[in-house]
């Protein structure tokens, strides 16, 4: 599966000329008339190493009926709809328009994601309008030139992560939009997890034993529960580094590892009946890692004595050992008796609806300035750490961009304490949160 990328923007912003220079080719006719564009131009484009398809278009207006103005805007939005995300491109010298922020609202109402381009920006001088570009609602806008091919890179980094989720779709055969929910079950040797893999799945379908080690490969299986389809891998265990040994072990435990990269959740699954151990949590700390939902369970609760006192212990080790993670769902099973898979499964559900949690830029500046207020940045060497503004750029993990001054000063305790409100004001407990501290002034500063 190949990412598809449509280009948006009100007339004469460049749009065609950012899609020939990604195209590599003058396919799109150019010219300082607006409104040359009409019909939706397809391409193969190449930036780097990437490989995705794009659609040039003439915009959208809020037109109705068989005219030929209403025609290209029904072809621009089914190009938008048809995509995988959306470069919204605005003039870097002009600034932003009404006729931008009509032309964004119409894109917003569309559920697109969207990564805004400010085109034309060559030289000096188009800092206050990416600035003012944050109030279009689309987060942190990227300067390029598409005539010069200057800013490409920046443009590069935005992309990756939408060819890299198409290429990883195509390599697990998902449609997307109508994919599995991908899972992962994850854990030391002999925890369960092929027991509770058989269980949910309602068959023996892996073999399980005693012996530890009796899955080797990653093996999926697909299932339906409560009208949601499930991709479910059940993995080989994994042990600490130093206890792996023989070539099959080590390809075994490689392909656990790939398993977690390729799911969107993954339940780290622990032997109650045994002494938790520090490899446990180091298990969960990998998952967060790389970013994706989490959900801890543990197996063989029937065989646990003082269940109250093992529950307490568990969530103090987690709390103590993995604080960037605070709130992980812990979950008691027995797979054997078939207790606690259907809150296993809905808590699945959750972790997964708070990986994907959206909030407003409005939302987060109001729980920042409130958080400022109960707990000021530190002023090392006398002089204040100022955080002037915060946005959310992206989801799946939630990931927010903070912008200030001498932010690289921030102490690893005051990120935690931003984050660790952030989980608790939005509900995002259990969910890996990225920040990326980056300079600049408020556009909504009124003294700028």
């Amino acid at each position: 599966m190949t990412a598809t990328v449509a280009i948006m923007g009100r007339p004469n912003v460049g749009k065609s000329t950012l899609f020939n220079r990604l195209v590599g080719r003058k396919i799109a006719l150019v010219d300082d008339q607006p409104g040359v564009t009409r019909d939706r131009r397809e391409g193969e484009a190449r930036l780097g190493d990437l490989r995705f398809r794009i659609f040039d278009t003439a915009g959208l207006d809020d037109i109705k009926g068989d005219s030929l103005e209403a025609r290209m805007s029904a072809q621009a939005e089914m190009a938008v709809d048809d995509s995988d995300v959306v470069l919204f491109v605005f003039d870097a010298r002009a600034g932003v328009t009404p006729t931008d922020r009509e032309f964004a609202g119409r894109v917003r109402r569309r559920g697109k994601p969207v990564i805004l381009v400010a085109n034309k920006a060559e030289g000096r001088g188009h800092e206050a309008a990416l600035h003012e570009a944050y109030e279009l609602g689309f987060g942190e806008a990227f300067a390029i030139s598409a005539e010069h091919g200057e800013g490409l890179d920046q443009l590069y980094d935005a992309l990756l992560p939408y060819t890299e989720e198409a290429a990883r779709q195509e390599q697990e055969g998902d449609d997307r939009g109508d994919g599995p929910l991908r899972l992962a079950i994850i854990g030391q040797p002999n925890a369960g997890k092929s027991t509770l893999v058989n269980t949910i799945l309602g068959e023996d379908r892996m073999l399980t034993g005693p012996e530890a080690g009796i899955t080797r490969d990653a093996i999926s299986s697909e299932f339906e529960w409560r009208g949601q389809k499930i991709k479910l891998w059940d993995t080989a265990g994994i042990r600490r580094k130093s206890r792996v040994v023989g070539k099959i072990e080590k390809l075994a435990v490689s392909d656990a590892l790939r398993a977690i990269r390729f799911a969107e959740c993954v339940v780290v699954l622990i032997d109650a009946s045994l002494p938790i151990e520090r490899q446990d949590l180091s298990l969960c700390d990998l998952v967060a890692g790389e970013g994706r939902a989490i959900v801890l369970a543990l197996s063989k609760w029937d065989l646990v004595e003082e269940k109250q006192k093992k529950l307490k212990e568990v969530q103090s080790d987690l709390e103590d050992v993995l604080p960037e993670i605070r709130g992980v769902p812990v979950v008691t099973i027995s797979s054997k008796q078939e207790k606690g898979i259907d809150k296993l499964l809905e808590n699945v559900l959750k972790a997964m609806e708070r990986w994907n949690s959206r909030i407003t830029t409005g939302q987060v500046n109001r729980w920042l300035e409130s958080a400022l207020e109960r707990n000021p940045p530190p002023a090392p060497s006398g002089r204040r750490i100022k955080i002037r503004y915060a946005t959310q750029a992206s989801a799946r993990p939630p990931t927010f961009a903070i912008f200030g001054n001498q932010l690289s000063k921030l102490p690893q305790s005051y990120i935690r304490y931003l984050m660790n409100g952030l989980r608790e004001s939005f509900d995002l407990k259990g969910v890996p949160i990225r920040f990326s501290l980056r300079g600049g002034k408020n556009p909504f500063d009124k003294d700028r």
